[in-house]
């Protein structure tokens, strides 16, 4: 394989993708597809189809590649291609309703952010034209079928999300232009007939079945256990966790006062800076990329509790500049949370030094793989290095002393349990073993998830099988290769990112060959 092979072929899959995926295209960076929304016409599964298809057969017909980039490209681009053609044949977005609503909601949102593209109010208005559109597709898509009740939910309260985006917010950002209202009007009224449509539709298993999970977790997440190995594995986890946790001095040590709103930008940074310095010796922190942390714009605050909203959200991984935003809550937050979620799990040695680092990965596809999208992340095969990375990274910083208090000490006891419970969950619930009932029962009455998250987390979960999973397997696969590596710390941690967002089992597998 020649670099010039496999580089062609990703320059027509990236093609491709922005010809399906434009929503994704622009929060890649890509240079093209910003003024439109994805084809969702009775012809489109088709011609993706086809395109999918002589992306295989061109794979397929190339040797073995030579360095670490041509193998971890060819290793992306197949599972991107396996994954594509098993979703249109088992679990088609076009029969997924908040897939509509999620595509318009970050098809304008990301337009609206500071890295949006050039022409973005161009861009926008021409988003806004196709909206009705891309509604009646998929009235035409859904139309009698059998659907989860809270797939058909969640997408009523996106829909309403973006009434709200449409009337309060969008006047209150700077690229407001009366000239839009026309067309805002249109739109508003086909998100009402879209939402209405799905009250009358028969209700579905949300379960995706044992063998399309069973592949997620083989051809794309590159996992070594099948779905009941990985149960196992979870379930001892969350017994022995469960253990800890009672027996942690920290669990009876109180929580600090709540920070208020107004003065998060200011916790959010200084954690962010001790959490950089922290972390130097295990991993070289990005302090060369800039993170700015500001309370949640105005425009967005009518609807980012019912969106995907993300406060810190990968940068164009194409077109990065020098820094990007974190957004702060709208509500007052616990230290805990602070420190452990925004300050390390999503800045600093997080998701802040990760994404940095995997822009100068050698491989194309790995650089982009993890960015965050209109309901998750552009590649699905990014999974256990994007989050095993941010959850691992959270608990690495309890080697460094006096970093974490006790409470905080057994706060990261009790997040790895819950995700080896989401791993239990993710499973059973997509193999048939576990009704969505039964999975919301065991978050709310063994797992401990929080209330108000317990409706959502599962709802998304149920929509997109294999990705809770990759949280706590991918943390798994860090510390494991750890263990068993004879290099330095921080140069372990610092070649293991540098590979990009790519399966942990992949970059494991080149850092033996080197």
């Amino acid at each position: 394989m020649t670099r010039m092979a496999i580089g062609a072929l990703v320059d027509r899959y990236l093609a491709h993708h922005a010809r399906f995926h434009p929503v994704d295209a622009t929060f890649i960076g890509l240079p093209d597809g910003h003024d439109r929304l994805p084809p969702a016409g009775p012809d489109t599964p088709a011609d993706e189809r086809q395109s999918l298809r002589a992306l295989r057969r061109d794979l397929d017909m190339l040797a073995p590649g030579a360095t670490t980039a041509d193998r971890l490209d060819a290793r992306m681009l197949r599972a991107a291609l396996v994954h594509a053609e098993a979703a249109l044949d088992q679990r088609p977005r076009r029969l997924q309703p908040s897939w509509y609503s999620g595509e318009i909601a970050f098809a304008l949102i990301s337009l609206l952010l500071p890295t949006a593209p050039a022409g973005a109010g161009e861009a926008l208005a021409a988003r806004l034209h196709a909206i009705p559109g891309f509604l009646a597709a998929g009235r035409i898509a859904l139309s009698g079928r059998p659907t989860p009740s809270d797939w058909c939910r969640r997408a009523q309260r996106e829909c309403d999300a973006l009434l709200r985006l449409l009337t309060q917010g969008l006047p209150l950002h700077p690229l407001w232009r009366e000239a839009l209202t026309p067309a805002i009007d249109r739109a508003k009224a086909a998100l009402a007939e879209f939402s209405g449509g799905l009250t009358a539709l028969p209700d579905a298993d949300p379960a995706c079945g044992r063998d399309y999970l069973a592949l997620l977790m083989r051809e794309v997440h590159g996992l070594p256990w099948t779905p009941e190995e990985a149960c196992a594995l979870a379930e001892e986890a969350f017994v022995r966790l469960g253990a800890a946790m009672r027996a942690h001095p920290g669990a009876q040590a109180p929580e600090p006062p709540a920070v208020d709103p107004a003065d998060l930008p200011a916790a959010y940074a200084r954690w962010h800076a001790r959490a950089l310095d922290a972390g130097a010796g295990l991993v070289t922190p990005a302090k060369d990329y800039a993170l700015d942390f500001l309370p949640q714009p105005d425009w967005a605050r009518s609807c980012a509790g019912d969106l995907y909203f993300l406060s810190y959200r990968s940068p164009p991984a194409i077109a990065p500049g020098h820094g990007s935003i974190y957004w702060t809550a709208p509500a007052a937050q616990v230290p805990t949370a602070i420190k452990q979620t925004h300050a390390v799990h999503h800045g600093s040695i997080g998701h802040h030094t990760q994404n940095a680092r995997a822009r100068s990965a050698a491989s194309r596809l790995g650089r982009i793989a993890g960015t965050d999208a209109a309901s998750g992340i552009a590649l699905l095969a990014a999974g256990t290095m994007v989050e095993g990375w941010a959850c691992y990274a959270t608990e690495a910083l309890a080697e460094i002393d006096g970093f974490y208090t006790s409470r905080e000490e057994m706060a990261l006891i009790a997040g790895d349990r819950r995700n080896a419970a989401c791993v239990l969950a993710d499973i059973r619930l997509h193999t048939g073993e576990w009704s969505l009932s039964r999975m919301r029962a065991f978050y709310r009455d063994e797992a401990g998830f929080p209330e108000p998250r317990i409706w959502g987390e599962t709802t998304r979960n149920s929509i997109l099988p294999a990705t809770r999973l990759m949280y706590f397997l991918g943390t798994e696969q860090i510390k494991t290769l750890r263990r068993r590596s004879q290099l330095g710390t921080r140069d372990f941690h610092d070649r293991l990112i540098g590979f990009g967002h790519v399966p942990i089992a992949w970059a494991a597998e080149e850092m033996a060959a080197a």
